[in-house]
């Protein structure tokens, strides 16, 4: 019999109705409405008879649920769209063509994603409009190659900063100045009015950081982007056509990307639609209808996922309510790749906790249970969200004769999750708000 299968079970539940609470179903009804001829979208709100086209943009890995659900509030008022997301995310729709492609290192299906995308808006007059739907991914699933440079470029340098654990807004920083689309640079091939929707994936909700801000305006310059490949010592590794690029664009030899100000963000309007924090909220209220003393830590959650890990530990250890108690957190992680292995960054950060976890009668003890997991059901390349551990997972690993160290040394969480049965399968969820972190205590 398990130690801890029914608590187990409740922080599944807990994880789950955060990722319930910002699928596309709930929060693009809310913001997107039909009233006879009158649309309102946000706080926009026009007729119809306005304009002659209303296309749908839509990138990211929520972006076939946003559109679907687009289409049903829409309808045949819709022109024509495209939606960009990543493989078996598609879902099937009436007034949009769809392009499935590679994440988190674009592939030549995002080259035709860009594409597509660019060329709906330069299609599009100052007497129509966009609605863009924007969500999680869209960096890697929308992506172009500047000139001297080649799709095999751009995905080398991607892939040295997912490896060395650089953060998303660092990574973002690189890919505007290695495009002629992200960085606010979108708005220049169009006339027509813009409507952005952001599902926000990245820490802060800085819609310059989400999808590499393809309708806001860059505070960012190609002195930021070569300032993150100088601290994470990539300049000796980068593709010659990048380094050029860059160091192009600081000689000021390559035009920048647009800043506050710029005309061309004159016609768009941005809007957060779903966060972080409105999972977290979710999942607040079913763990309290569990019977949990609910906390949420602060600041979210950052940094390396092993460091991290033993922080939550920690925070866990220090709980005295005596009811049963949830820990929540939520944000994003990264990973320095040291070893061969498979794995993301939530199944590392359960690993690096059960790792942290000397004191195996603790966890015994207090019944506690971690889960760290992803709200797109994919973490890193793996077809997990991510893992749950308890005292059954020391059993379990004791029972194999495996050595919870060794594989989180090889980045190899996957592997271990799948031998002691901790991995968190959900399939693809439609949305994508980064990632649930959740302890709990009996």
């Amino acid at each position: 019999m398990l130690i801890s299968g029914m608590s187990r079970q409740d922080a599944i539940q807990i994880f789950l109705a955060g990722v319930e609470a910002v699928k596309p179903n709930h929060f693009i009804p809310q913001h997107i409405q039909l009233q006879n001829d009158r649309i309102t979208i946000a706080d926009q709100s026009f007729l119809l008879t306005d304009m002659d086209n209303l296309y749908i943009a839509a990138v990211g890995k929520a972006a076939s649920a946003m559109a679907l659900e687009t289409e049903k509030i829409l309808g045949s008022h819709i022109t024509a769209g495209v939606v960009v997301t990543k493989y078996h995310h598609a879902l099937s729709l009436t007034h949009c063509r769809t392009i499935e492609a590679g994440h988190p290192v674009p592939d030549n299906n995002s080259l035709l994603g860009g594409k597509a995308i660019a060329a709906l808006f330069k299609k599009a007059t100052a007497k129509d409009t966009i609605i863009l739907l924007i969500s999680g991914g869209a960096s890697a699933l929308l992506a172009d190659a500047p000139p001297g440079c080649s799709l095999a470029d751009i995905q080398q340098t991607v892939q040295l900063l997912l490896d060395c654990g650089a953060a998303i807004d660092e990574i973002n920083t690189v890919r505007k100045h290695l495009s002629l689309i992200k960085g606010g640079q979108l708005m220049s091939y169009t006339q027509a009015r813009v409507i952005a929707l952001l599902l926000s994936d990245v820490p802060g909700d800085d819609l310059s950081v989400i999808a590499s801000g393809l309708t806001v305006p860059d505070a960012t310059t190609f002195k930021n982007a070569w300032r993150v490949i100088e601290k994470y010592a990539l300049s000796g590794k980068l593709p010659v056509s990048a380094r050029n690029r860059l160091l192009g664009g600081i000689k000021g030899t390559i035009p920048d990307t647009p800043k506050s100000g710029s005309p061309v963000f004159s016609k768009v309007h941005n809007a957060l639609v779903a966060t972080n924090k409105t999972a977290l909220e979710a999942a607040v209220i079913k763990a309290q209808v569990l019977g949990y003393a609910t906390t949420v830590l602060s600041p979210m959650l950052t940094g390396d996922a092993e460091v991290q890990a033993e922080t939550f530990i920690q925070r866990l250890k220090n709980e005295k309510n005596s009811s049963p108690v949830c820990v929540l957190w939520g944000g994003e992680t990264t990973v320095t790749i040291k070893g061969t292995g498979k794995g993301g960054r939530n199944q590392q950060f359960a690993l690096a906790a059960l790792c942290a976890l000397k004191n195996r009668e603790w966890l015994k003890n207090n019944r506690v249970v971690i889960l760290s997991g992803g709200t797109d059901g994919t973490d890193g390349p793996t077809t997990a969200a991510g893992a749950v551990i308890d005292a059954d997972t020391f059993v379990k690993a004791d029972e194999l004769s495996i050595n919870p160290e060794a594989y989180l040394h090889n980045n190899d969480a996957y592997h271990f999750f799948e031998k002691t049965g901790g991995l968190i399968i959900t399939g693809p969820t439609q949305t994508n708000v980064m990632d649930i972190v959740a302890g709990l205590i009996h």
